[in-house]
């Protein structure tokens, strides 16, 4: 099957599942709410704040608040688009169909990062307009240094968490284990290891906080991170390689 034939059926199979379609669309609705609200929050609590949180406040990324929960959403759309095939059984078709596996897996892929590429970008500069609108005078703007650059690495971010866990899909197959296991990685483990000084050194170069450095414009008071929001986008694009890389391996080698 030629490589446009597969991309095609491929980008048929997402579009016609309901439960992708409506787990992008939830990514972007929690994203835009919640950094609204904790946009509009801060304003008013801006007066309040201790002198440390004030001079250290991005109002860049503070309207990024709600890529928390938005990410969250992310994660299920990577995980369905690779696990519908197999919870289904349709995979020993798609297989048959496409005997090339690296020619499969890469189809799925590109069309479900070009997706979530276009939706993050998009929510990424929706999320930031609208915070700002409720930061009023707290405001920033696209022209102010890193500003931008933090903007377009929030929508390559979110990418890249939706990328992750395809190839962590890929490699267990199944949408409960995988989800079982991405879940409590990113929301508990994670911030435990990149919060708690005896292993803040190993948690800042796992997947989400390297990569989410890069939706900062000013560091927080006192940070000594050794990378910065490029190198930490690039530890995280290590990791997503290192997934995928991962799933092509065991697709290769075993039975649908």
């Amino acid at each position: 099957m030629a490589a446009i034939q597969v991309i095609r059926s491929e980008w048929t199979k997402i579009r016609s599942v309901a439960s992708t379609v409506w787990t992008l669309s939830l990514a972007v609705v929690v994203t835009l709410a919640l950094g609204m609200l904790i946009s509009a929050l801060s304003r008013n609590e801006f007066g309040t704040m201790p002198a440390r949180d004030r001079i250290s406040f991005d109002p860049t990324y503070v309207s990024f608040a709600g890529m928390a929960l938005g990410q969250l959403a992310m994660i299920v759309f990577g995980v369905l688009v690779v696990s519908n095939e197999y919870s289904s059984g349709m995979i020993r078709t798609s297989l048959a169909a496409v005997p090339q596996r690296g020619a499969f897996l890469f189809s799925k892929v590109a069309v479900a990062t070009g997706l979530a590429l276009a939706v993050g970008m998009a929510t990424s500069f929706a999320a930031f307009f609208l915070g700002q609108a409720m930061l009023g005078s707290l405001s920033t703007s696209l022209g102010e240094p890193g500003v931008l650059r933090a903007v377009v690495g929030g929508g390559l971010y979110m990418t890249l968490i939706a990328m992750f866990s395809m190839g962590v899909a890929v490699m267990l197959r199944s949408p409960m284990l995988s989800l079982g296991i991405l879940m409590p990685f990113f929301f508990i483990i994670s911030n435990i290891l990149g919060n708690v000084s005896a292993t803040k050194k190993i948690g800042q170069y796992l997947p989400d906080q390297a990569g989410s450095r890069i939706l900062r414009v000013l560091p927080r008071v006192g940070e000594d991170t050794p990378y910065g929001p490029w190198g930490g986008l690039g530890i995280m694009v290590l990791w997503v390689a290192a997934a995928l890389a991962g799933g092509y391996a065991l697709l290769k080698r075993r039975d649908a």
